[in-house]
């Protein structure tokens, strides 16, 4: 087993006193910056790395945070968090990562501690827990959410109008011409409420250009996989209902159902104009490249990270609330 550098080693490297390592390592501003340089060649050449444990002793923090996701495997989720890394990084913080599944008992563990001790605060994305059961949970933990799941007055939150891009997207379809458009899709047993908000911009949009509101139009999905949102398209093509436009909930549901509209021998745009959402590499690599809403995941990141620093360094008080923005990335499956 390879021996734990220690910060005695690192002084007798580096040529200085422990006290100034310590300094360097605790993040002390009054550290020349030629001084600091020289202390972390040597941590890096050394490999040194702070006891947790140890340094929360002495300064009461870990210098990590949490962010707790129901997928990792998911285009979008993987590309927040890398944001939220290197938003992170910029404050000297590290991030443990951690996925719950979308399981209310992993997402409740999340809230009552579990990170307690590991980490100073926690960026948390719920699926299924709702805003009431997340304040009822006394939390010692600062906790900054994300999404759309949950949105309690208690706790700092971090969201695009998911109401607003949906209008845009549906006015975006009008203007091409489309005269009814589908939604992709209303998920069997979802409880985020991120399908409530975009099929309340999907309604408001189709509504003030006069259009009728027809039910058949929002495609029934049985679950988030591509297969199922690839399967609803199919069922609804040979059930004989038309549509000329398509706004998909995700970037997933677009690339599957370019494929379903493909198999059934349309073409997109001409035939349907598809928008999808997340602006994830799966839009920007399909064939066509997929329209789709993209929110400023790096906006979303710095937001949640500053809001968390500043409830770790003791800011109180209710929840606030921050909307980050959004845009329509215009492509191949729906042009201007």
């Amino acid at each position: 087993m390879a021996k734990q550098v220690r910060l005695a080693d690192v002084a007798k490297h580096a040529g200085v006193s422990l006290k100034t390592v310590s300094n360097v390592v605790h993040e002390y501003k009054h550290v020349a910056p030629e001084m600091r340089a020289k202390v972390q060649a040597s941590i890096d050449q050394l490999g040194y790395r702070p006891n947790l444990t140890a340094r929360r002793l002495v300064t009461g923090r870990t210098g990590m945070i949490a962010l707790a996701l129901p997928e990792t495997d998911h285009p979008y989720f993987s590309t927040l968090a890398d944001a939220v890394v290197k938003a992170a990084e910029k404050h000297g913080l590290r991030v443990l990562i951690e996925q719950t599944d979308g399981k209310v008992d992993r997402e409740l563990a999340v809230l009552s501690d579990r990170e307690a001790g590991l980490v100073d605060g926690v960026i948390f994305q719920p699926a299924m827990v709702t805003s009431l059961e997340i304040a009822e949970v006394q939390a010692d933990t600062p906790v900054v959410l994300l999404g759309e799941a949950a949105m309690p007055l208690s706790i700092d939150h971090v969201m695009i109008d998911n109401v607003d891009a949906s209008r845009a997207s549906v006015e975006h379809l009008l203007k091409l011409g489309c005269k009814k458009i589908a939604f992709l899709g209303a998920v069997a047993d979802d409880n985020a409420g991120a399908t409530i908000r975009r099929l309340a911009g999907y309604q408001y949009a189709l509504d003030r250009a006069g259009l009728i509101l027809d039910p058949d139009l929002v495609l029934q999905v049985d679950s988030f996989s591509p297969s199922s949102a690839k399967k609803a398209v199919m069922e609804a093509l040979s059930e004989g209902l038309e549509f000329d436009g398509l706004l998909c909930r995700d970037d997933r549901f677009a690339v599957a159902a370019l494929q379903a509209l493909r198999e059934a021998g349309l073409s997109v745009p001409d035939d349907v104009a598809v928008i999808g959402w997340d602006d994830t590499e799966l839009g920007r690599y399909s064939f066509p490249t997929v329209t789709t809403v993209s929110p400023d995941k790096s906006g979303i990141a710095e937001l949640a990270v500053n809001m968390l620093i500043e409830r770790i360094n003791g800011q109180t008080g209710v929840g606030r609330h921050r909307l980050a923005p959004f845009s329509l990335v215009v492509r191949e499956s729906a042009p201007d």
